[in-house]
């Protein structure tokens, strides 16, 4: 890998942040994605909507090459859900719910059981199968505040949504509440995925706010705290969707492909805009950039918008297993999904010469105040590929409010700045421009 001038690189990464901070369409394409199609659960009608506006957006970028790649997909539907909490002899109290993803409901029936209340899973773990028989168990637990990287944080709390239904349901309990995972000082429930052990029955799971979750912690007494819950969520057959893969052709080393790109589908609330519009927007702007400022990269730059991250893969596991299958050669895969907020890093994945290769243009990324380059986050979607060794990195940006709107009806168009979405375009377009211009030895 021999490198050119820092100073003739910064000069063109210069350009492309001009092209896209003046004349940018990644928020316009955001604005249209969340407000024209709205939230889009794979299998969903939306979600195939998702897909057309995709492929358009894709062309209108001036992509080389537009295609679709198509991708058997989960179908789980929310449906009615409502849940009320009963404090001793008092009347029945209503809060804001919402099912966990790939959950059962209650068939629309009314399950109403004594709560038992717990803060962590080890304190669980001490309760006998008759104390939990029957019964809803709330598991209280905070996502922890003092840990300033937020994603850290996630990781922590995490189990409490993805396996605590199965540690309840093995020990009889009738359903589980969550305290959402949530940095936010609100009453917004979160959702998310989760799957079921097949040694367990598949019980209803749910979350609820932090407001909603301080106070039935507040008001907790044991034997005397019910859940009232109706639910009609359920999982339905298979849905043919598709990958949207739009590519620029490498001018000097085609063969060599770089991937960016981010997933279409997002949760059944909200716009789906931070989780994750943003990341598909600006994968898609990295093309159009490079296009309108009539740079040739040397290498093949393909942007991807994949089908089923929240609840399946199967959209990255089937990119993954169609370039293997055609032997293609991919030098490094970049995923942007941790929402549209002002990029400060760039996490990479990868063995210690090809990182060191990208660290060294850490001086050109400063002015556009990316600054960490030490971080090991790829991203789910493109996981597979990393373990087909294929090298990967992810867009960092500042995590700090991401986890207010995660998963929720509050992550619609109007919370991403544009200003901060364009400028993790910027920082992306950076970073295929200077792989794609020498390559990853």
């Amino acid at each position: 890998m021999s490198f050119g001038s820092q100073g003739q690189d910064s000069v063109v990464v210069r350009k492309l942040s001009d092209e896209i901070m003046l004349r940018g369409t990644c928020y316009e394409n955001l604005r249209v994605l969340c407000k024209t199609v709205g939230h889009r659960l794979s299998g969903s009608p939306q979600a195939a909507k998702a897909v057309t506006w995709g492929e358009t957006a894709m062309k209108e970028a001036g992509a080389d090459r537009v295609w679709l790649q198509p991708v058997r997909v989960p179908h789980w539907v929310r449906g009615k859900e409502r849940l009320a909490l009963k404090f001793g002899n008092e009347p029945g109290i209503g809060v804001p719910v919402l099912s966990i993803g790939n959950t059962v409901g209650t068939d629309g029936n009314l399950l109403e059981a004594e709560i038992v209340m717990v803060n962590s899973i080890e304190e669980f773990n001490k309760l006998s199968k008759d104390q939990v028989k029957d019964k809803i168990v709330y598991f209280n637990y905070r996502f922890r505040q003092d840990l300033l990287e937020t994603f850290e944080g996630y990781g922590d709390a995490g189990k409490y949504r993805w396996s605590a239904p199965n540690s309840a349901s093995a020990k009889g309990a009738a359903g589980v509440i969550i305290r959402s995972l949530s940095t936010g000082e609100d009453d917004y429930p979160h959702t998310g995925s989760m799957r079921y052990a097949d040694s367990v029955k598949k019980i209803p799971a749910v979350a609820i706010g932090n407001k909603s979750a301080d106070l039935l912690e507040k008001k907790y007494v044991a034997g005397q705290t019910k859940a009232m819950l109706t639910s009609e969520c359920k999982m339905l057959e298979d849905v043919l969707s598709y990958n949207v893969i739009g590519e620029i052709k490498g001018s000097e080393h085609p063969e060599e492909i770089i991937v960016v790109g981010g997933h279409l589908d997002s949760w059944d609330v909200g716009e789906g805009a931070h989780d994750d519009g943003a990341g598909c927007v600006q994968s898609i702007e990295v093309i159009r950039a490079l296009k309108a400022s009539g740079i040739k990269p040397k290498r093949t730059v393909r942007a991807v918008l994949f089908m089923n991250e929240e609840n399946g893969l199967k959209g990255g596991i089937t990119y993954a297993d169609s370039a293997k299958a055609k032997k293609e050669k991919h030098i490094l895969a970049i995923e942007t999904d941790a929402g549209g907020f002002s990029p400060r890093g760039i996490g990479l994945n990868m063995e210690a010469s090809k990182k060191k290769q990208i660290q060294r243009f850490r001086d050109i990324f400063l002015p556009y105040g990316v600054y960490d380059f030490e971080g090991e986050e790829g991203g789910a979607d493109i996981s597979p590929m990393s373990k087909d060794g294929i090298p990967t990195s992810g867009l960092r940006p500042d995590s700090q409010r991401y986890f207010d709107y995660h998963h929720t009806n509050a992550d619609v168009f109007e919370a991403v700045n544009h200003r901060e979405l364009k400028l993790g375009a910027v920082a992306l377009s950076a970073l295929v421009y200077l792989v794609s211009e020498y390559g990853l030895k």
